[in-house]
């Protein structure tokens, strides 16, 4: 009887962490924002567009520059966490595209789980916040060099990978 008692608290401590693990208040905290993206203005030649841009925010508590994200409140989906936080953080609305790759780091001695969309803005225009101060609209290499972290440029990578391989057009 006592494998079984200790079998069945392995499971249900097993599912309090996963629990806690979904809420954000476990020990890995759990966020999703989205790298928001516009087409590129057409080239001057009119024979298509220039790269795409990409929204940079910069957050003065930090001093960075960064991709729009933010913890799950309770309760909270992903995908709905991704698009409040853009939203609060841009003062933008947007449709979720495909999900990008996730980012797992540590934040403040905690794991952390951050959960990306590629997006595009259908509204709403940036106001500067307590939050972030600034927003820049800037060409993909730009972005890059704008991050201030690596695995944010990571993410940069993989929107244009994803993107010309939406477009990509068959050569003959």
């Amino acid at each position: 009887m006592g494998n079984r008692l200790s079998a069945r608290r392995g499971v249900g401590a097993g599912l309090g962490q996963e629990m806690r693990r979904r809420s954000g208040y476990g020990p890995t905290i759990l966020a999703a924002g989205a790298v928001l993206w516009v087409p590129g203005p057409e080239k001057k030649n009119g024979k298509g567009r220039k790269k795409p841009r990409i929204a940079l925010i910069h957050r003065p508590k930090y001093g960075d520059w960064s991709l729009p994200k933010g913890k799950l409140d309770p309760g909270e989906g992903w995908r709905e966490a991704a698009l409040r936080e853009v939203w609060e953080e841009t003062g933008l609305s947007c449709v979720l595209g495909e999900e990008l790759p996730a980012q797992h780091y540590l934040a403040q001695g905690r794991p952390k789980e951050v959960r990306y969309w590629a997006a595009v803005p259908t509204g709403g225009r940036f106001v500067p916040n307590r939050e972030v101060d600034r927003m820049e609209w800037l060409p993909p290499r730009k972005a890059r060099e704008r991050l201030t972290h690596e695995r944010d440029r990571q993410l940069v990578d993989a929107l244009l990978a994803l993107l010309a391989d939406r477009w990509r057009v068959p050569s003959e």
